[in-house]
């Protein structure tokens, strides 16, 4: 592969993340109280549709084992997940979303879609 198009293809990818966290910051903190790492877990959990292990969620959400606490701990004083200690290992914590949570996700859902699009709206499609 061609070292420029790579270099290219990495510049494109940070502008294009940068522009999104900008807007999904402003847009779900505006409007739904949250921001975009809060809204990521949420619907990590609702995808998965039952409580997670904070190593899980870790995996699927890139932020470091300290970061993603802050978030969970962010998350549970707003009432939107709980946290629990997994009975056949005490090491392990789950994260289990409330229906508060699940609410604020399914109002937050739109939101965040349409920010994506808006993002994402003239990235080339590869033709097959």
């Amino acid at each position: 592969m061609d070292e420029e198009f790579v270099v290219e293809t990495w510049h494109y990818v940070l502008a294009k993340h940068a522009k999104a966290m900008c807007a999904l910051e402003r847009e779900l903190g505006e409007h739904h109280g949250i921001g975009p790492s809060e809204f990521e877990v949420l619907d990590r959990i609702v995808h998965h549709d039952k409580q997670l292990r904070i190593q899980e969620l870790c995996e699927e959400v890139h932020l470091s084992q300290s970061a993603l606490s802050r978030v969970v701990a962010r998350l549970e004083k707003s009432g939107l997940v709980t946290r629990g200690t997994c009975d056949s290992d005490r090491r392990g914590v789950f994260v289990c979303i409330t229906d508060e949570g699940r609410t604020r996700h399914a109002q937050a859902l739109p939101t965040q879609r349409a920010v994506l699009n808006d993002v994402f709206a003239d990235t080339p499609v590869p033709v097959p």
